[in-house]
């Protein structure tokens, strides 16, 4: 698995919107461990006060970038696959707010985790970030729920692991068949299989969050993990979401959305 250089660095992707890809995390399967790459988002919200989401290491160079751009006040937990490195950002930012998403304190408890949530994220926005960001909780899985943001002035959609969207070229190997075995190969990027099997007899309850999520409109859309799609978001959630099944929904082919590599460049 290759990763997305430069690491541990800004990279604007909007108004008062970044990214940061962080370095390969393994995760753990029967039998196998399997390199993920990693990606941390940071918003400036209209007050100044910053909100990152699902955090990578907190290297100093990176920390010293961040601090630039105003006091890091939020520590938001996506799901509850992604939390390791927010008790190390709040050790460096103690007046930050940790907040956890449904489940992850249980997850982490289990797992020996040492860290504090100081909040829960809701079905909705907080007011402190209402005005920049709305959210809601993806339902359905019996394994695990999401908290799916959109950034509203760039209509960028972040999401989590319910998307991912690998590059063959990144990939080769025994990790490259298993991309492709999972259906999150590039460019036609969805919920890996073992996850879409967590949904069976509760897609009435997805697809009503879905429809909430296309509601947004948004134009862009940026996972954890892969290449994300620049254009034409309604389209590839459309896409990459049609395994949910809806009579109203038109036809969707793999590789219908325009954010292929040929008309993305």
């Amino acid at each position: 698995m290759e990763l997305y250089d430069p690491i541990n660095t800004l990279k604007s992707v909007g108004e008062d919107l970044w990214v940061v890809d962080g370095p390969l995390v393994r995760m753990s399967f029967p039998g196998i461990s399997v390199p993920f790459p990693t990606r941390m988002m940071v918003v400036r919200l209209a007050n100044g006060d910053l909100f990152l989401w699902s955090p990578t290491e907190p290297e100093e160079e990176l920390r010293a970038e961040i601090d630039a751009l105003g006091p890091v006040c939020h520590l938001v937990s996506p799901n509850k696959l992604h939390y390791v490195h927010i008790s190390a950002w709040k050790r460096a930012y103690p007046q930050a707010v940790a907040w956890a998403s449904p489940g992850v304190r249980q997850r982490a408890a289990s797992r020996g985790a040492e860290i504090y949530f100081d909040r829960d994220l809701a079905e909705g926005p907080e007011e402190t970030w209402r005005g920049d960001l709305d959210q809601l909780i993806f339902r359905g899985s019996r394994f695990m729920e999401e908290v799916v943001f959109v950034h509203r002035k760039t209509r960028t959609l972040i999401l989590a692991d319910f998307i991912q969207n690998f590059e063959p070229e990144k990939v080769r190997g025994l990790y490259g068949w298993l991309v492709r075995l999972s259906g999150v190969s590039d460019p036609d990027g969805k919920m890996p299989i073992d996850a879409r099997l967590t949904f069976l007899g509760r897609k009435r309850e997805a697809r009503a969050s879905f429809e909430r999520m296309i509601a947004w409109q948004p134009e862009r859309v940026i996972m954890a993990h892969g290449r994300p799609y620049e254009r034409e978001g309604v389209a590839e959630l459309r896409r990459a979401f049609r395994w949910l099944g809806s009579k109203g929904w038109p036809a969707l082919r793999a590789g219908s959305g325009r954010s292929e590599k040929a008309s993305a460049k």
